[in-house]
């Protein structure tokens, strides 16, 4: 993306988006929260808006701005109900006050309305527009006309999940209307069905991301519906990470495809690039929710609230089946067909990746042939061919696989900790945790006091990688490394053995280390 003509533009547009949604989950004031609200439309707005001189994309960010629009009007009577009734815009006076307006009405002319379920209906119907829910879906899969790095904030990780947070935020309102919670319900029940049916029969990749995200948000609403928040919290964190990394991963394939986003001319990418096929396939085993992976457990803990025997419980099992069947064949058919499906590109797409990589491997294996030291030249060979990546920068895949990893390995074991912590009582006896489980691949004999250690240990390393990248954008527009940025990410590598001492950082940084050394030769 850096290699865009606006890519100032994009990076403040980004920035500020990013600020807006920090400054949303901070708010606790209504005043402040309408106005984090107003922030994160007006820039996801421009976003969409990038590529501002094709027809389609004015079209889509003219579609994104009407439904924004909508949501802020129903945001907009709420406020001004929160002024009239309560007299305050601090949350904690209105949830203080709420158990007090459980019996408070509404008169228009001769007709009452219940305030608290006319408030929280509001207040829903403008999260449930922001996040694309059933009737207001529309506008998200038109929005991927935005960037890559702008679709992946926006439809993915922060933007439609606003709608859900809000939600959670004004969470004390819906313990007193059941109206609201049925509406929740039914509304998430609906567009997770119709999500996933929908995301089976797209051609375009990116609207069948977006549709995914559609039918995952869909879990999210049904869940608040339930009123189990830690558990729809847990899933929600879950999905913007796996959903994020998705997009980037769907954004490197686009751009080896020329920018053409359509499946049907894709196939053939894992002969190119086997680091993407692998990585694309971790991040949808877990967004499908496959069992042993961290999606599968979030899912669990969100199911067991939702089996209850009412009738309306019956119609949300149907619609949660429905989507159980069809999201691992939509997931699946992603990998497949874009990883392994026969090369269905145009021939110049293959050719400029063939010629880069495989003319030089060819070079360096004629001279291996003919020359008496051909075992030093071979171990080169199988050096370079596994060295450099064509799709994906270098820093990139130190991430995604730590966090491949971390997720398939961690997840299970990480959300059952997770839930314990939530719950009064341990549900999950200690005892679980000190087991060894065939699927598990670091030993867990230490229990929770090592398996802190290693959670730490990635967030940290995370950090790192990030630092990195972000340092190695400054200094070159292609992916290599120069000698000073060596030296400044040995700095940052001391600086972090420094604070954090565990023998595990060890073993990993040395191995960075090596692996850069082997680059810079």
């Amino acid at each position: 993306m850096y290699r865009e003509a606006f890519i100032n533009r994009l990076l403040y547009l980004l920035n500020l988006f990013a600020t807006s949604v920090i400054f949303l989950f901070f708010c606790y004031d209504y005043f402040l929260i309408m106005f984090a609200w107003e922030c994160i439309g007006l820039f996801s707005f421009l976003l969409v808006n990038f590529y501002s001189t094709r027809v389609y994309t004015i079209k889509a960010a003219l579609k994104t701005f009407v439904f924004s629009r909508i949501s802020d009007m129903f945001m907009f009577i709420s406020f001004l109900l929160t002024i009239v009734v309560f007299n305050t815009t601090d949350l904690s006076l209105i949830f203080l006050q709420t158990p007090f307006m459980a019996f408070h009405y509404l008169f228009i002319g001769n007709t009452a309305i219940h305030f608290l379920s006319f408030f929280s209906f509001c207040l829903v119907t403008s999260g449930g527009i922001k996040a694309a829910q059933f009737f207001a879906h529309v506008w998200l899969p038109d929005a991927m006309e935005a960037p890559t790095p702008a679709s992946a904030l926006i439809h993915s990780s922060t933007l439609v999940v606003a709608g859900v947070f809000l939600i959670i935020r004004f969470s004390v309102l819906f313990e007193f209307t059941l109206f609201t919670n049925y509406y929740l319900i039914l509304l998430g029940a609906l567009t997770l069905s119709f999500g996933a049916v929908t995301a089976v029969f797209q051609n375009d990749i990116k609207k069948l991301v977006a549709y995914s995200t559609i039918s995952q948000i869909g879990y999210l609403v049904c869940g608040c519906g339930f009123c189990c928040y830690e558990e729809v919290l847990l899933y929600l964190i879950i999905h913007a990470l796996n959903k994020a990394f998705l997009f980037v991963l769907v954004g490197y394939t686009v751009h080896f495809f020329n920018g053409n986003t359509d499946m049907r001319q894709m196939g053939g990418a894992y002969l190119y690039s086997l680091d993407i096929s692998v990585l694309l396939f971790g991040v949808c085993f877990n967004l499908a929710g496959l069992p042993y992976s961290a999606g599968f457990l979030g899912k669990e803990f969100l199911l067991f609230q939702v089996l209850r025997d009412d009738f309306i419980s019956w119609f949300v099992r149907g619609c949660w089946l429905v989507s159980f069947f069809f999201t691992p064949i939509y997931m699946l058919i992603l990998v497949f067909v874009v990883s392994f499906g026969a090369k269905k590109g145009t021939i110049l797409t293959y050719a400029n990746y063939w010629y880069s990589n495989f003319y030089n491997n060819f070079q360096l294996l004629s001279t291996t042939l003919n020359n008496k030291n051909s075992q030093t030249n071979l171990k080169h060979l199988l050096k370079h061919r596994f060295q450099f990546t064509i799709i994906t920068s270098r820093t990139t895949i130190y991430l995604l696989f730590s966090f491949w990893c971390f997720f398939f390995f961690f997840g299970e074991i990480l959300l059952l900790l997770t839930f314990n912590y939530n719950n009064l009582t341990d549900l999950i006896p200690s005892n679980f945790f000190m087991f060894t489980k065939s699927h598990v691949i670091f030993l867990m004999n230490n229990g929770s006091a090592y398996l802190n250690d290693v959670i730490f240990f990635y967030i940290l390393f995370f950090t790192t990688c990030s630092l990195l990248f972000l340092l190695n954008l400054r200094y070159s527009f292609n992916y290599q490394f120069f000698q000073h940025q060596f030296l400044i990410d040995i700095l940052f590598i001391i600086i972090n053995l420094y604070l954090f001492q565990i023998q595990l950082l060890y073993i990993f940084y040395v191995l960075f280390v090596l692996k850069r050394l082997v680059s810079l030769k």
